[in-house]
């Protein structure tokens, strides 16, 4: 019985987390009402406030929820070659599409998509540091990395906007290519650096 309980609260914080993602598409956080998302999830105010005290509690939830998630991807991510990298990432967001959607909405806060920068930031850091033996703070790994993250993120960005219109393999190419272009530059100057001592 407390299982199918579990169960019950589960799906209806889906419903409520996709609703307001879905909302955020087109209206930014603070002009969304609790009604607003309580009917998109077919559920009353009552069954809402029983979750979350309100509009930006529900967001904030699903935003630690989706960042969790993505940390645990980006552990078992880091390991990968770069296309198997891409093609993990992008089935996570393709599974999440509502979210996904949301995060990158012109009317999102941006606080989500800035911290899905900052992480795949990171492990292209983190990945370039022990491959070249680069130290994790040189200047120019750092901006390599953001350059290198932000580029990913505008093709991603596009590929959600269009509404996944082009396939995901087509999109997994595209950019192991651009970022493998990117990632030979890094790899050139090392060597020219290393011919230099």
């Amino acid at each position: 019985m407390g299982e199918n309980v579990n169960s019950r609260t589960l799906k209806t914080r889906k419903a409520l987390r996709n609703a307001l993602a879905e909302l955020l598409t087109g209206k930014e956080l603070h002009k969304v009402t609790v009604q607003e998302i309580a009917d998109k999830a077919d559920v009353n105010r009552v069954t809402f406030y029983k979750h979350y005290q309100d509009v930006f509690d529900l967001y904030d939830k699903m935003e630690e929820e989706t960042l969790i998630e993505l940390g645990l991807l980006a552990l078992r991510l880091e390991e990968l070659p770069t296309e198997a990298f891409f093609t993990q990432l992008l089935d996570y967001i393709s599974d999440n599409r509502v979210i996904f959607g949301m995060v990158f909405s012109p009317n999102s806060t941006g606080q989500l998509r800035a911290k899905l920068s900052n992480m795949i930031e990171g492990i292209f850091r983190q990945v370039e540091s022990e491959k070249t033996g680069t130290p994790i703070m040189d200047s120019r790994l750092s901006y390599l990395s953001r350059y290198r993250a932000q580029g990913c993120l505008a093709v991603i960005s596009m590929w959600v906007r269009d509404g996944f219109h082009e396939p995901q393999a087509f999109i997994v190419k595209t950019i192991s290519e651009l970022d493998s272009s990117t990632g030979k530059l890094f790899d050139e100057r090392n060597e020219r650096m290393r011919k230099s001592y």
